[in-house]
């Protein structure tokens, strides 16, 4: 079963394009079809041919497009607008209805006969109203549903029939122009996500022996070697084989300060490089690079819908029916049984032109639109700062949050701990002494291949102490739930793991014991080591708070969260970093699933809950918390695959930037809502009251859409506030 995406021209409503989905799923050769309107790709399940595909859309008023030549704008400008409003069909139907509406009015003020101007104005409405009417008639036939154009289209016919034909065309002129601005911010949104994917070039300049050629990205190998010059942008992630250089990670990672690189550092596509140039051997796949992960993220996010967006798709499937239904009673009611004037009368609009009115804000398009485009900019805005959100709903959820728990090491720390201290039982007095050697070796066979923080630290030692190779790496080793590794060193059972372990399972010589309680009331973090069932010794690891988390913990508290560290560190480390940085409550010692455990209770306890860490230990507490937040995603795939919301780099100041962009976002929605359900009671009340023209109900209805629609992108250009200063 193949997916096939595709570019589509001409969708102009999210509720009417909407169409397009249900008439290619009923084809036999097509499983699925998903039709993303904001930004207007289509995405086909089956077998089905793109001829078929071709044929259908036609049929329905659209046409498949390519991927755009020109770059697409990412600022709003008239003549953007302008290049719009000449480059789709229908839309292109506005200039002649102008020229057309000026004439008639003109007409009118030389005397000419009402049938010559009305002729002209007909003209107009059967040219313009023809594709509105074919639109919204697909619609009602294949989808059993109301949309704008269907009841634009009634309400037209209803004009002419009450003489109103200069109304119809002002309606018509009104409704074109609308629909080209609302088209134009949508490819304004549509533009900023597709400069996000250009960040990376789309060609290399890949060495071969002896040689250099320029190939597309696609054609390259993990294993092959690329040259980056100076100022160009990585076109794959990497690892630098040659030169020095400072690199630009702000396009992805949204880190504002060079970083120094040499041979050995990691590379991510996208990124700049500044003026050295760098040999760089491929790690990934184009179809597997960070930036290409990112956007993949960015976009399968928007059919995560919101629990907002939700309710708004409820309710606007019931919204226009009433609608529809209360005109039908306005025209009908009054004149049958109160004797009421159907049609205008010199004084006043009849029935039936209040009717009319009433029909044009059934159609929950403002509601419909609005949404997805607000959350669309949110996720854009957050990628861009080098954050990533899997859907609108953790933009929700996020925003709705009253508790933060951090895991440690990584998180609050660096997670770069390095050994502090080596005591091995038959210590010689200096720490480098043969026994203190030997622990150290013995440990690191346990740690070779560990992605720990404390397990590298361990291996980091051992070659400091050159005695990394003294032992083979341990055989059959296993991971004790966050406590420690278990494994065979030279066919004999071994074992490095925290004080709660070696006390539960092992004779822990009391001197050393005592050792170990105070290297961790100096804030270290221990590991124990033995050979069998003899304890050779114990390590301490020191790692360093990060500097910006006393800054980020006190930001999040004037936000009112309540803030927790769950740890698998002893407790009187987690005691420490907690007074260091004032969190609300701590608790140390935990096993992963005890993590979750906790939270689950504190959730229930205080509210919706978040749980930030770097997937070493915390994986289950992130996947079950209401938002699972992920550190350092750029150099970590499984964090970027697991957690809700991905801090790129590992800077936590990014953590209350994605709160107040999340609470940001969520305002916007709900301004919009407000505004859009104000406006159509208060044209409904007018329309009621007979003190609505049929153009007026056109530019509220269709105005307000693109209100609400420029409101939403408002969260594109969102600024955090600074963080407050510490003492």
């Amino acid at each position: 079963m193949q997916t096939q995406v595709y570019h589509v021209k001409g969708l102009d409503c999210a509720d009417c394009a909407s169409v397009i989905k249900v008439d290619l799923e009923k084809l036999p050769d097509v499983e699925k079809a998903d039709l993303n309107f904001t930004q207007g790709t289509l995405t086909v399940v089956g077998e089905v041919t793109p001829e078929v595909i071709s044929t259908h859309l036609h049929q329905l008023g659209f046409d498949l497009a390519d991927e755009p030549e020109e770059p697409l704008e990412t600022g709003l400008s008239f003549k953007g607008f302008w290049k719009t409003l000449k480059g789709k069909p229908d839309l292109r139907l506005t200039l002649p209805g102008l020229v057309l509406l000026g004439i008639s009015l003109l007409l009118a003020g030389q005397g000419v006969s009402n049938s010559v101007r009305i002729g002209i104005q007909l003209i107009f409405a059967v040219a313009a109203g023809f594709p509105m009417m074919r639109r919204g008639v697909q619609s009602l036939v294949l989808e059993h549903k109301i949309t704008i154009n269907l009841l634009m289209a009634l309400a037209v016919i209803g004009a002419v029939l009450i003489n109103e034909t200069q109304e119809a065309l002002i309606m018509l002129v009104l409704f074109n122009i609308s629909e080209a601005m609302e088209d134009y911010t949508n490819d304004h949104a549509r533009a900023v996500l597709a400069a996000f994917a250009d960040l990376a070039p789309r060609q290399a300049l890949k060495l071969t022996e002896g040689s250099e050629e320029i190939v597309p990205i696609e054609t390259l190998q993990i294993g092959d070697a690329i040259l980056v010059k100076a100022g160009e942008r990585f076109p794959m992630d990497g690892v630098i084989l040659e030169g020095t250089s400072e690199v630009n990670q702000a396009p992805v990672t949204g880190e504002s300060r060079l970083i120094a690189k040499v041979a050995g550092d990691q590379v991510l596509s996208g990124t700049v490089n500044g003026q050295g140039v760098l040999k760089v051997r491929v790690t990934a796949r184009a179809e597997d690079t960070t930036i290409q992960r990112i956007i993949n993220l960015v976009t399968e996010a928007q059919s995560v819908k919101a629990k907002q967006e939700k309710f708004i798709d409820r309710f606007a499937s019931v919204y226009t029916p009433i609608v529809v239904l209360v005109a039908l009673l306005v025209a009908v009611v009054p004149p049958l049984f109160f004797a009421q004037p159907l049609m205008n009368t010199a004084t006043s609009y009849g029935w039936l032109h209040r009717a009319l009115s009433l029909l044009m804000i059934g159609c929950p398009c403002a509601l419909v639109i609005s949404t997805p485009i607000t959350i669309i900019s949110g996720l854009t805005r957050a990628a861009r700062e080098g954050v990533v959100f899997k859907g609108g709903v953790y933009l929700e959820n996020l925003s709705q949050a009253k508790l933060i728990a951090f895991d440690k090491t990584g998180t609050l720390t660096l997670g770069r701990p390095m050994i502090a201290t080596v005591k091995a039982v038959d210590c010689q007095g200096t720490p480098d002494c043969e026994p203190c050697n030997d622990l150290v070796a013995l440990a690191s066979s346990l740690e070779r291949y560990s992605n720990h923080p404390l397990g590298q630290a361990v291996t980091e030692e051992a070659l400091k102490r050159h005695v990394l190779e003294r032992y083979a790496p341990a055989e059959a080793v296993t991971a004790r739930s966050g406590q420690g590794q278990v494994g065979y060193v030279n066919g004999k059972l071994a074992t490095v793991g925290s004080r709660s372990l070696f006390e539960a399972e092992h004779r822990v010589p009391s001197q050393l014991l005592k050792e170990t309680i105070t290297a961790e009331n100096n804030g270290q973090t221990t590991m124990l080591v033995c050979d069998g069932d003899r304890v050779r010794g114990f390590m301490g690891a020191q790692d360093t708070l990060r500097p910006e988390a006393p800054q980020v913990i006190r930001a999040l508290k004037d936000r009112g969260f309540y803030t927790v560290m769950l740890t698998g560190d002893n407790p009187e480390v987690a005691e420490r970093v907690s007074e260091e940085l004032g969190l609300d409550e701590v608790h140390a010692g935990l096993l992963p699933e005890q993590k979750w455990q906790l939270l689950a209770e504190l959730r229930e306890k205080i509210g919706p809950a978040c749980m930030i860490g770097d997937g070493s230990n915390d994986s289950p507490a992130i996947a079950s918390a209401d938002v699972g937040i992920g550190m350092g995603g750029a150099g970590n795939a499984h964090v970027l695959e697991t957690a809700d919301v991905v801090l790129m780099n590992d800077d936590l100041r990014k953590l209350p930037f994605a709160v107040d962009l999340s609470r940001y976002t969520n305002k916007l929605i709900r301004q919009n809502i407000l505004i859009s359900l104000g406006v159509k009671f208060s044209v409904a009340v007018f329309a009621l009251l007979g003190l609505t023209p049929l153009w007026m109900a056109v530019l509220a209805d269709i105005g307000i859409t693109l209100v609400v629609t420029l409101n939403g992108l408002r969260a594109m250009r969102f600024a955090a506030p600074p963080l407050p200063e510490t003492a």
